[in-house]
């Protein structure tokens, strides 16, 4: 049985069964690109932490001390394997890991707005390699499920949690897509820097809506663009030279989506315009970021001429 199933009741069980073995035996295949994480990671997978400090705004997962030179050694290679590193900072065995977003920025923009989460089921889509998730355990929820779909970041929370020893949460090769199998399930979503990678962005509120239990919380972070009309914008072809970007709203037209997906008590609660401070180059990720999406004449557009991006967050009630 999967464990998570046990705190889902009304999960498609059969349905997340066969989804569960399919990905995992995909990935499980002897191809070059799973094995460069699976076989390091075998080499140090027994390994634990002594110590685990969730409550900052590093998540530090043991101590240099807690290996031998070796160990360190192996454990430091690994870390390297899975760049670019996008959300952090971590510090792995004193491993400091400078991700490209310094992400306990937007916890902290969440944190007076998250509902209690002792006790509850919660899920966190599009996790990533779990910061987020990890800095959710310190607050004592029954379970986090976070859904992942790419194989980099699920291995990387894999190396991360098997350090940590949290039996709490827990990350499958999962989509938004797939929130249909969890009807009724979780107590708060969170949902952060997904939706405008939807092509459908209402067919994505409205299965958010489908899996929180009746008044349970969305958390829902976003790009968004300025103005006071409910319009979004659509892209040709790329925004801030991402391709997958589909439709980049105002902060009226989210409020709108979230009221006709059928949300209510809609708050947005914060509005930020995104900046090379928070999102940018580090020796963890040495590609292109932030200052390379923004028109170098004029910070106000991207490099395509589109309006830049801020960072729009909200809060609903199912």
């Amino acid at each position: 049985m999967i464990s998570y199933l046990e705190h889902l009741p009304n999960a498609d069980r059969d349905a997340v069964r066969r989804l569960h073995d399919e990905k995992h035996a995909w990935i499980n295949q002897q191809k070059k690109g799973f094995l460069r994480y699976q076989e390091p990671l075998r080499d140090v997978q027994h390994l634990r932490a002594s110590t685990l400090d969730l409550t900052g705004d590093v998540v530090r997962i043991g101590r240099k001390s807690d290996l031998s030179k070796t160990e360190h050694g192996q454990v430091l290679q690994l870390m390297r394997t899975f760049m670019p590193w996008r959300k952090g900072p971590f510090s792995i065995f004193d491993i400091g890991i400078d991700a490209e977003w310094q992400s306990q920025r937007k916890w902290n923009r969440l944190l007076p707005e998250i509902p209690e989460l002792a006790g509850k089921v919660v899920a966190d889509i599009g996790c990533n390699n779990g910061y987020y998730m990890f800095r959710m355990a310190a607050h004592s929820p029954k379970l986090v499920l976070g859904f992942e779909p790419y194989v980099q970041h699920y291995f990387t929370f894999t190396a991360l949690n098997s350090f940590a020893g949290l039996n709490n949460i827990l990350v499958d090769l999962l989509g938004i897509e797939h929130l249909p199998l969890f009807p009724e399930c979780f107590d708060v979503i969170f949902c952060l820097g997904i939706l405008y990678h939807r092509p459908s962005p209402i067919e994505a509120l409205r299965d958010l809506h489908t899996a929180l239990k009746p008044g349970g919380c969305l958390l829902i972070e976003s790009q968004a663009i300025s103005g006071e009309q409910s319009m979004a914008l659509f892209p040709e072809k790329t925004y801030a030279k991402v391709p997958g970007t589909w439709f980049v709203p105002t902060i009226p037209c989210l409020h709108n989506w979230l009221s006709r997906a059928g949300f209510k008590d809609i708050k947005c609660f914060c509005s930020h315009p995104m900046s090379s401070e928070e999102q940018r180059k580090t020796d963890w990720m040495v590609f292109e970021s932030y200052q390379d999406f923004i028109d170098k004449q004029n910070p106000e557009l991207t490099i395509e001429g589109y309006p830049a991006p801020r960072r729009v967050f909200f809060k609903a009630t199912r």
